[in-house]
């Protein structure tokens, strides 16, 4: 696996420090990162993904990050979810502490924290925090893509999602492919205090039923003062290809009837279908998914872009299992089919 060099992270810590912005590996997808305590580093990450201001980015620190420099407050709940999946793809959702600004959270008195796994982002991180004066340093990193498309799990796709930043010569460092490939988990905690248990605002690849075990506490569905959160809009990720989720047992009668009444070239997507049993025809094409979730969730934006870019009229895409294990790709994969 090609990875970024010691020379690659030290010169994209020194963009980060200037104000500029750097795509980085993490083990859930790429991010386009810029210097979290810096309302216009963070201004910039708006402008290019064409991002609302009022949608909060999550900010990055390292395993050895002082967490109450960045909340005003840190529960005995979150020292827990840190110990069990820190560093990981766990987003916690806390007070935001009075010196860090309000750009990172959409104006909102909150705080999305998360310290990610991959090497590379653990070392940019370090990189760049050495070259703080408080030696806390903070990377905002929304997904390094167009605001509601299809995120990165690759440094190639970055580099397609954002051609105008390459010429002018962001740093893109390189990781391999994403290990986790779908966004964390999002947990709020930011309300304990006014008596709302834990609140889960986005599923992951770590599910409800880890994070009550490890709280002893059942975990709760979002309710309508939940803070704001990043990929929670209705229609998110979603491909420019016209997405239709089917039960996997009617896949099979609604190519047929599709590829009857319509002249579109169709790819089918299962992970249930034994391929053999399959309809073959020269408008449509099958492909075949991973069985397992983990291995599902790795594959799924890598396959959702290449699929885009192969000129398809429409994709039918069997739904996934609805239990918590599938409960994270079952959400991106809902949401990109919502823009259709």
């Amino acid at each position: 696996m090609t990875t970024a060099s010691d020379r690659d992270i030290h010169q994209a810590a020194q963009v980060l420090l200037q104000g500029g912005l750097v795509a980085f590996p993490t083990e859930t997808v790429y991010g386009l990162g810029a210097d979290a305590e810096s309302r216009e580093a963070v201004e910039r990450i708006y402008q290019a993904k064409g991002r609302p201001s009022n949608h909060p980015v999550i900010v990055h620190v390292a395993p050895e990050a002082d967490v109450s420099y960045w909340a005003a407050s840190v529960p005995d709940e979150a020292r827990a979810l840190i110990d069990a999946f820190w560093p990981g793809p766990l987003t916690l959702i806390l007070k935001r502490a009075a010196h860090i600004s309000d750009v990172v959270s959409g104006g909102q008195d909150s705080v999305g924290l998360r310290c990610p796994s991959h090497p590379v982002a653990q070392r940019l991180i370090r990189a760049f925090a050495a070259g703080k004066p408080s030696g806390q340093g903070g990377i905002a990193g929304p997904s390094a893509n167009k605001f509601g498309q299809v995120s990165p799990t690759q440094a190639s796709h970055v580099r397609d999602e954002f051609p105008e930043l390459v010429a002018a010569g962001m740093p893109i460092l390189e990781g391999g492919s994403s290990e986790v490939g779908i966004e964390s988990t999002i947990i709020d905690l930011s309300r304990l205090s006014q008596g709302v248990g834990p609140v889960l605002l986005r599923p992951g690849l770590i599910t409800a039923n880890q994070i009550s075990q490890i709280l002893e506490t059942p975990v709760h569905q979002p309710d309508a003062q939940a803070p704001r959160v990043s990929g929670a809009l209705k229609s998110h990720y979603a491909p420019q290809t016209p997405i239709k989720l089917v039960a996997g047992a009617s896949i099979l009668s609604d190519v047929l009837s599709l590829v009857e009444r319509t002249t579109q070239k169709i790819v089918c997507v299962t992970h249930s279908i034994d391929q053999a049993m399959c309809p073959r025809h020269d408008r449509i094409e099958w492909v075949a998914m991973p069985t397992q979730p983990a291995a599902y969730g790795y594959a799924l934006y890598a396959t959702l872009r290449a699929l885009d870019q192969a000129h398809y009229d429409c994709m039918l895409w069997e739904n996934v299992p609805d239990t918590q294990e599938w409960s994270g790709i079952k959400d991106r994969l809902g949401r990109a089919a919502a823009a259709f």
